[in-house]
């Protein structure tokens, strides 16, 4: 068990909560029952993110390839989604944390989309940390999308494609302002990215565990960021390199 706080922490941490539904059907149950015990996780990890002082939390909550999910799931996933916000308003506010959203929020349920925006907005002044959530987010489509706002940019004249850098694609992602990821936390067992943050994470530290979401709880978060912080990200460079470096 991890009882200290670990002597640094990442600023940006990234999370694929997977293994809700197979938590259900391991204990004979329907698959939304794992996804309403996934909620408590969610409150319990991003609680102790804000404690530590993790400045950016992303939490990859529904994919675009969710869409094509039994419909009744679906819906209860929505369900929990507006509950959820509605519930954890107050709490962000008091802990100054900053709701955003990740994705194609306008394919949302028009209920949700409207608590979602109301959140947003309420807690847009908020500075400590950063909670991203992924809603009918894709990684590719991400991409598709910035190289379709910097194309139109050139066509209007007001960006030169010569002038086009990462730095460029950087500011049309749904990430834009926000540090890249420095470490990324998959529960459930998979290891894979799930077509997840697919730029941002190209130097991420990779965590994979195979604890189910719902059993996934502030030590076994706590223990994440131990191990990261014992990682060395060389980034190209050989270790010497980066030794030396710290030592200067």
């Amino acid at each position: 068990m991890v009882t200290d706080l670990p002597e640094s922490v990442p600023r940006h941490v990234a999370i694929i909560m997977d293994g809700n539904g197979r938590w259900a059907e391991e204990r004979h149950r329907p698959r939304l029952f794992g996804h309403k015990a996934g909620v408590d996780s969610v409150r319990e990890v991003v609680r102790t993110a804000r404690e530590i002082g993790i400045s950016v939390l992303t939490l990859y909550a529904f994919s675009t390839e969710n869409w094509n999910r039994p419909s009744g799931e679906v819906r209860g996933l929505m369900t929990l989604l507006k509950n959820y916000l509605q519930a954890e308003l107050r709490t962000m506010l008091q802990n100054d944390i900053q709701l955003r959203c990740l994705g194609e929020q306008a394919k949302l349920p028009m209920d949700v989309n409207q608590i979602l925006e109301q959140t947003i907005a309420e807690t847009r002044a908020c500075r400590s940390m950063v909670l991203n959530l992924a809603l009918s987010y894709g990684g590719r489509n991400e991409l598709v999308h910035a190289v379709q706002a910097i194309v139109r940019k050139c066509q209007e004249g007001r960006l030169d494609w010569r002038a086009v850098s990462e730095s460029t694609i950087n500011e049309h992602l749904f990430t834009a302002g926000l540090p890249d990821p420095d470490l990324l936390i998959r529960t459930g067992g998979e290891h894979r990215l799930s077509n997840f943050l697919l730029w941002q994470a190209s130097y991420t530290e990779l965590y994979f565990t195979d604890t189910r979401w719902p059993d996934f709880k502030r030590n076994d978060f706590l223990h994440a960021i131990h191990i990261y912080h014992h990682r060395q990200r060389r980034y190209g460079r050989t270790g010497a390199q980066v030794a030396g470096s710290k030592e200067q």
